[in-house]
């Protein structure tokens, strides 16, 4: 009987927490204690105005009030009261609901915060409007971020495409170390003697050694519009990731309206994020022009662009480059978005007339492209989702 009012009580507090404290909530609890702070912490993101905390029985009001103490104090308290993944969500919250964009050019601030892709997307768009003072710090809280996922990433991502290269290099006469078993074997079934239960391989196939000399060149070609924040970021860590690799030559180019190439900061994918201008326009006719006119070696080339398709530019002109692209052996990879935020917005139009071309549009977590990446070097069908 007491654990079923135990049980009771723990789903009453729980519905108080979601619901407020108002009249008309109706679970007639009063909260204390921690309780009462974690209400607090919530009233001042979610609650419906300004003043109190939302504390015992009252109605739910908060606000931060856009002072830098305050919010400092905020930001420690939600830490406390709240887990890792949990804060990043309310921070990110109070930044689009509360317009504290501004809050965060204070060093103060950025040292208070729990760092995460979408608050690097935040600081790389205020990046023109941020004192000297700060930028170092921000400097630090995108260092953080991006060790984090080049931890998470970086390992998967070389075993996979080197994998890739090696089976794309396949040869005919390899060495006894390099034949691939399951291959040749398929390939010389009608050999099979089944007085022997054996196959006879008249032919080998087996997988050509990893050279030190480039096998194949990658364009990462990223939309750099305020909405594509987040795939820039990850875009930016598996660039540097491509650019360790010997045998791939990577290239990064960023655009909105006008086209920058990123390529030579590779080796650190912080100053390439620090080399980006999130928001503006965006022409990407223009930006694929450039990218076609770097490419020496069409059929080992694979092109990536990273974009919603809102375009801005010539879109019949875009279409067609997209074409002569393939016609020439390029690989063509269209990524909606590069990030774990789910289905994306974009332009239906123009994902439909890239499927026409043989470049299906489609969304791509992070833990996905290195598959993504694998298949285009091998020319194999895209794992679309």
């Amino acid at each position: 009987m007491a654990e079923t009012e135990s049980a009771g009580d723990e789903r009453l507090r729980r519905w108080r927490m979601v619901l407020g404290g108002g009249e008309g909530d109706g679970t007639g609890r009063v909260l204390g204690g921690r309780d009462a702070a974690m209400d607090a912490a919530l009233a001042a993101l979610y609650g419906g105005g300004g003043g109190g905390g939302g504390r015992g029985t009252g109605e739910r009001a908060g606000g931060l009030e856009g002072s830098a103490p305050r919010v400092a104090r905020w930001l420690g308290d939600i830490r406390t009261y709240f887990p890792s993944s949990v804060v990043q969500v309310m921070q990110r919250d109070a930044i689009e609901r509360l317009g504290l964009s501004t809050l965060l050019l204070e060093p103060e601030m950025l040292e208070a915060v729990e760092p995460d892709v979408h608050l690097v997307g935040t600081l790389l768009s205020l990046i023109k409007a941020m004192p000297d003072t700060t930028k170092e710090t921000a400097r630090a809280v995108v260092r953080k971020v991006v060790d984090q996922l080049e931890k998470r990433l970086a390992t998967r991502t070389r075993a996979t495409l080197t994998g890739a290269l090696d089976r794309s290099a396949r040869i005919s006469r390899p060495r006894h170390r390099d034949i691939d078993w399951d291959r040749t074997i398929r390939a010389n079934l009608r050999n099979y003697l089944p007085e022997h239960r054996t196959v006879v391989p008249e032919r080998l196939v087996g997988y050509g050694r990893a050279a030190r000399a480039v096998r194949k060149e990658v364009v990462l070609c990223i939309d750099q519009s305020g909405s594509m924040a987040a795939s820039v970021v990850y875009a930016s860590v598996f660039g540097a990731v491509l650019a360790s690799m010997r045998a791939i030559a990577t290239r990064l180019v960023v655009f909105d309206t006008a086209v920058v190439d990123l390529t030579d900061q590779l080796d650190d994918p912080v100053d390439v994020l620090f080399g980006t201008q999130l928001g503006g326009g965006t022409d990407i006719n223009r930006a694929l022009a450039y990218c076609q006119s770097k490419i020496t070696r069409p059929a080992d080339t694979v092109v990536v662009l990273i974009s919603d398709l809102y375009e801005g530019g010539i879109r019949d002109e875009m279409l067609k480059r997209v074409a002569a692209m393939k016609a020439s052996g390029v690989e063509f990879v269209a990524l909606l978005a590069l990030s774990d935020e789910g289905a994306p917005a974009y332009d239906r139009e123009h994902a439909a007339a890239l499927a026409a071309l043989g470049a299906p549009a489609f969304a791509c977590t992070p833990d996905l492209f290195p598959e993504v990446m694998a298949a285009a070097l091998e020319k194999r069908p895209l794992p679309v989702p």
